[in-house]
């Protein structure tokens, strides 16, 4: 495994993925995870794992739509961090009240098409946490959460996307960060593995110590084929994307290049409302961000922690369609025409030729892969060890 990972050079994947290039890649499925049965993946999948499914004449893929309009629901919910102390009963509390929100969510208002959670719903958030708590509560997926999600999610026959800490037996001692689709017919159609997190910015003492998919970006490519880099999940509702990444542009035009028409981007404490809107407005798509809300008796936090609630919906035009009108828990839900939207619709016009040059020789701070031969222990240790890790002077 790790011979082949070497084959990959750091230079050949910074050009492959170079930016606005061709970093927009097409649903894939994962090992041991069911496909999606409602649509012919595999027909619109590069055959070469070192491919990227980039359209190259603005008709990009797509399935069937099965409506002409679709219903988002926007859950704004509570974050409580799991107390691995006590925690089969913490992570089911956590489970109960997300599938009690998923019933309230149907019945008020109607039924929904789309149901849309935060990165924590199941798992919560602890800054206390060392990688073997984090572990212990992470989830597995398929799992018996996912079980109980996917009963949801066919009894009310709608889409539910949620992130969670996950860990998984093909990475064994990594935390992953990772957000599920399930169908309507309670099967998981896909999981978007989180593309990077921000390191170098929150002072002294603190990393986040997730792998990501830049964090071991060799290893990764050779899994599950550099299509797989930036995900875009292709169902019978719409392209959907998704990403807990903040202020990058560069990732969000790349998934709209790849034909993403519904964009849903989980925050956590907080975000900017203009890098949401910038996200339809420059790349055409519609974006939803959900937030979390007020979180009474999450240890470690105050209920209000400065940046809860805001969670919005914003149109191709950057327009903002409807936000929260609370910080506590709510839902914000739209209707979204998604097949007039699609008749018209065409990937974002890049003149790369202008920029691909500053692209390919740009450097990132950080180098891919820093998390493929260590694991950091927690927060503390991830920044000892990536303290001397940037190539910046």
């Amino acid at each position: 495994m790790e011979k082949n990972c070497k084959a990959f050079s750091r230079r050949t994947v910074l050009a492959g993925i170079s930016a606005l290039g061709v970093t927009t890649v097409s649903h894939q499925a994962r090992p041991g995870e069911a496909a999606e049965k409602t649509s012919d993946i595999a027909a619109i999948q590069p055959s070469d794992s070192s491919e990227v499914s980039v359209p190259t004449d603005g008709n990009y893929a797509k399935v069937d739509l099965i409506k002409p309009a679709i219903r988002l629901g926007v859950v704004q919910s509570r974050i409580r961090g799991v107390d691995p102390s006590q925690l089969d009963k913490t992570r089911q509390d956590n489970l109960d009240h997300m599938l009690e929100l998923i019933d309230a969510a149907n019945n008020w208002g109607g039924p929904k098409d789309l149901l849309f959670f935060h990165e924590f719903p199941i798992t919560g958030y602890s800054n206390r946490w060392n990688r073997q708590d984090a572990l212990k509560v992470a989830i597995e997926i398929p799992g018996e959460e996912t079980e109980a999600i996917g009963k949801k999610a066919n009894e009310y026959g709608c889409y539910i996307v949620f992130g969670s800490y996950v860990r998984d037996e093909n990475w064994p001692n990594h935390l992953l960060s990772i957000t599920t689709i399930m169908g309507p017919d309670g099967t998981i159609v896909d999981k978007h593995w989180k593309a990077r997190n921000i390191k170098g910015v929150f002072g002294p003492g603190f990393e986040l110590f997730t792998t990501t998919i830049y964090d071991v970006l060799d290893q990764y490519v050779e899994m599950y084929g550099m299509d797989a880099v930036i995900p875009v999940t292709r169902t019978p509702i719409g392209n959907i994307a998704t990403s807990s990444v903040q202020r990058e542009p560069e990732l969000f035009r790349a998934f709209a290049m790849k034909g993403a028409e519904l964009i849903l981007r989980t925050a956590t404490g907080g975000f900017n409302p203009v890098d949401i809107q910038a996200t339809s407005l420059y790349n055409g798509v519609y974006t939803a961000v959900v937030n979390n809300a007020i979180s009474p008796n999450n240890p470690g936090f105050f209920p209000d922690n400065g940046g809860s609630g805001g969670s919005a919906i914003f149109d191709p035009r950057g327009s903002l369609l409807k936000e929260a009108n609370s910080e506590h828990e709510t839902i914000v839900t739209v209707t979204i025409p998604i097949a007039d939207f699609r008749s018209r619709h065409r990937p974002p016009m890049v003149h790369m030729d202008l920029y691909r040059p500053i692209f390919e020789q740009y450097v990132n701070r950080f180098p891919p892969n820093l998390f493929t031969e260590y694991q950091p222990e927690d927060t503390a240790d991830a920044y000892q060890y990536l303290f001397d890790k940037g190539v910046w002077e």
